[in-house]
């Protein structure tokens, strides 16, 4: 039932931007001990079924800039195989060192950033 309520949390917050996949990843391997990769393929699955709620709300509200998104799509399609590859080919013990540095990168950029009127 923890983990129902855990998946259910991180999928409003998905939601929000906020990044419910970054702690749904935390939460698989941390507390359900399972391995990096798999918890990336639970994630990516998960994202399936939240994104398409988030997005058609951020279009609703005229939060999309279809320009960057054009760009970012192009982005994503070129390197996303590439970081695949990569991301094999690295030690499991990096990649979890890796993701919690950037996880501390990005929690400490948010907290002293500031915020646009």
């Amino acid at each position: 039932m923890i983990s129902f309520v855990v998946g259910a949390v991180t999928g409003v917050l998905s939601g929000f931007g906020i990044g419910g996949g970054s702690l749904l990843i935390l939460w698989l391997t941390m507390m359900e001990h399972v391995a990096q990769y798999t918890a990336a393929g639970i994630n990516l699955l998960y994202f399936l079924c939240c994104a398409p709620a988030a997005l058609v709300s951020h279009i609703r509200h005229h939060l999309v800039d279809k320009q960057v998104t054009l760009w970012c799509t192009i982005a994503g399609c070129i390197t996303s195989p590439l970081a695949s590859l990569a991301a094999g080919a690295i030690p499991m013990d990096w990649l979890r060192r890796f993701f919690g540095i950037l996880l501390l990168i990005l929690g400490i950029k948010e907290l002293f950033a500031k915020k646009s009127k």
